[in-house]
């Protein structure tokens, strides 16, 4: 069954946001919504989540069709742990066990076998079973481990409480139960925001695959390629529908645009050909039938109208800057915790002037924390330094999230500008495409991209050698994070970009430092020939852990000296399968825990008759024996490593 919009018409405050719009959603569809910030994309979201009603129009979906929205900001519990939050997903399943439970209670309390009421209980258990099954009630708890697991968690994490967790991984539990609900239609805005690299190729293998149509926002040009398979528009309230991915879509929007202007100009000569005959014949006796004909003609003209062009962008471009010392940034055996967790664990980082400079990792793994250090912001053990004449401009992923939202845009420039560069607030403002009246809106009313944008205004009030930019283009349209880069690909100072958006980093840096287990590594390239780098050591690894490979040893003065690379490779491999114990504790444990709740059961004379249960109980005692061999054999493999490591 599809989703249908019809005849949709939006209206704020005199502004037309959609102009009597049609399209479908097919089962199987792919569908990356395209457009500048403002032009409608989450509202349009919002409208088939139902939850926002068009001024007229409708959203058509079949009462079968189950939908799954996940918003750019939202609304998050802290009152469960991770497990306990993901598992609310499930809430028809457990209510349906629920049932299950009490229709097993009362036919075990009736004894009237012959009645209508009790084959009708019958009747809605079998039901109720039926259903359970079909929606997967027995293994639900394996759907949450695999999807929170792919989206960056540690098993370790799920018995942790949401309220341990930084904004971004909260909203990555949001998706993850947004993910488990299994909808028809997934409507995602931004959902590539708050995660890392590794947890966003995930999240496209999972769509890719999934059985639902999706439609989503993402400013993530990678992601909307390798998800989208079909593109729809917003412009000025119109919808322009191709069916292709994000760039494809680019090509086919050039040619269509092409094609319409030259059709218009075309039809424009003949207009005026025809204009000019009657013109000239008016009045000639010998002509007045071709004249009159000429005339039916062109009233029966259907008049070709080029599509308007949104043609508002960004003029931006970063004052000259400032001569600083070679060496920008130094940290020397820089460690940070927060509380009982240590995020950087005796780091040392040295930054060169004129680098272009990306920092990548998981979340949580201390990016923005090295950033925040690099300016001075948090405090550290170790030692740190600017370099010479170090001039910082920066920008924070949360930077717009201070603003006094009373305030005007102007305003809120007004107030942070000093100097001659009070005169030019509006220019400035109109470069960022906040012109006339824009400058004029309160900070309240802004989008996120509109936000961001005038976050970044800051970065131009003075002249800086050294950007800082931590997660720039999370609230940015594609065009927007596309004149963003130009105009830092002319930047002359040093660059540092925190983020995950691949597409931007591709070509913007030329140095690329890992964060992992506390530490950072530095990789010389750009962002692809990263993460190309980082899939082979993953198949090296692997190839590692086969019988036959062997490590390589130089015998020196009777001593066994293992190379760098070697050592790496065993570091890897002990810290795999201390990872893999860690997994197999748990798996145990939980098992453990369900003999023990069973052997209660199992006490009480009333199930002495249940078959499922004895047959339950047997499966989890010979799952124990497994993993407990399994268990041992790695505490095996974890020796013979250990056994490597001579130095």
């Amino acid at each position: 069954m599809s989703v249908s919009v019809e005849e949709l018409y939006v209206e704020f405050g005199g502004f037309e946001l959609f102009k009597h719009v049609n399209f479908i959603v097919n089962p199987r569809d792919r569908i990356g919504l395209a457009g500048r910030n403002g032009a409608g994309k989450s509202t349009l979201l919002k409208i088939l989540a139902g939850l926002q009603t068009p001024t007229s129009g409708r959203a058509v979906i079949p009462r079968d069709i189950k939908v799954g929205y996940l918003p750019q900001q939202m609304e998050l519990s802290d009152s469960r742990t991770v497990m306990e939050e993901a598992i609310t997903a499930f809430a028809e399943i457990l209510e349906l066990e629920k049932r299950i439970e009490f229709l097993n209670t009362e036919l075990s309390d009736r004894e009237d076998y012959e009645s209508i009421e009790y084959h009708r209980i019958i009747d809605e258990m079998h039901e109720a079973n039926e259903r359970f099954q079909l929606m997967g009630g027995t293994n639900f708890h394996v759907d949450i481990e695999q999807t929170m697991i792919g989206l960056g968690f540690e098993r370790t994490d799920f018995n942790r409480q949401t309220s341990e967790f930084s904004g971004g991984w909260r909203m990555r539990i949001e998706l993850a139960k947004i993910l488990l609900k299994k909808p028809n239609v997934f409507l995602l805005d931004e959902p590539t925001n708050h995660l890392d690299i590794e947890s966003i190729e995930w999240l496209e293998s999972f769509l890719k695959d999934y059985a639902g149509a999706v439609v989503l926002v993402s400013h993530d040009r990678a992601f909307l390629d390798n998800v989208t398979n079909r593109t729809v528009e917003i412009s000025l309230g119109k919808i322009y529908d191709y069916k292709v991915n994000y760039t494809k879509y680019l090509e086919l929007r050039v040619e269509r645009r092409e094609q319409q202007m030259a059709a218009f100009r075309n039809q424009q000569k003949m207009i005026q050909d025809t204009e000019e005959f009657i013109s000239r014949f008016r009045y000639k006796a010998t002509k007045s039938v071709q004249v009159q004909s000429r005339i039916k003609q062109l009233d029966k003209v259907d008049r070709i109208e080029v599509d308007e062009e949104d043609t508002r962008s960004l003029n931006i471009k970063f004052p000259p800057s400032p001569r600083s010392g070679t060496v920008v940034f130094e940290a020397i055996e820089v460690s940070k915790s927060y509380g009982d967790l240590l995020v950087l664990d005796k780091v040392d980082l040295k930054l060169e002037r004129g680098n272009r400079i990306a920092f990548v990792g998981k979340n949580g793994e201390g990016k923005s924390t090295m950033a925040r250090i690099i300016m001075q912001e948090l405090e550290c053990t170790g030692s740190h330094k600017l370099g010479h004449n170090v001039k910082i401009g920066y920008f924070a992923q949360n930077q717009a999230d201070g603003m006094d939202e009373e305030l005007t845009a102007f305003e809120t420039i007004d107030k942070s500008a000093v100097g001659d560069i009070r005169t030019k607030i509006r220019d400035i403002l109109g470069a960022f495409m906040f012109s006339g009246q824009d400058a004029d809106k309160k900070v309240k009313v802004l989008s996120g991209g509109e936000r961001a944008r005038l976050a970044m205004i800051s970065l131009l009030l003075e002249p800086v050698n050294f950007l800082v930019l931590d997660e720039p283009t999370n609230h940015l349209d594609i065009h927007s994070k596309g004149l963003l880069k130009q105009a830092l690909m002319k930047f002359d100072g040093t660059l540092l970009v925190v983020s995950h958006d691949r597409e931007f980093m591709d070509g913007l840096v030329n140095v690329v430092y890992e964060f992992k287990h506390k530490k950072i590594r530095q990789h010389l390239g750009g962002v692809y020939e990263f993460l190309q780098k980082r899939k082979m050591e993953s198949l090296r690894e692997l190839e590692l852990s086969a019988p036959e490979k062997k490590i390589k040893k130089e015998v020196v003065k009777e001593e066994v000296v293992v190379s760098f690379e070697d050592r790496k490779e065993i570091n890897r491999m002990i810290s795999r399968f201390e990872k893999l114990i860690i997994e197999a504790e748990y798996q145990i444990s939980k098992l453990e825990d369900e003999i023990s709740a069973m052997d209660k059961m199992l006490a009480d004379p009333s199930t002495i008759d249940n078959g499922s249960l004895f047959e339950r109980y047997g499966e989890c005692k010979k799952h124990v024996e497994t993993e407990m061999k399994e268990w041992e054999s790695l505490h095996e493999e974890l020796k013979e490593w250990e056994g490597k490591r001579t130095w």
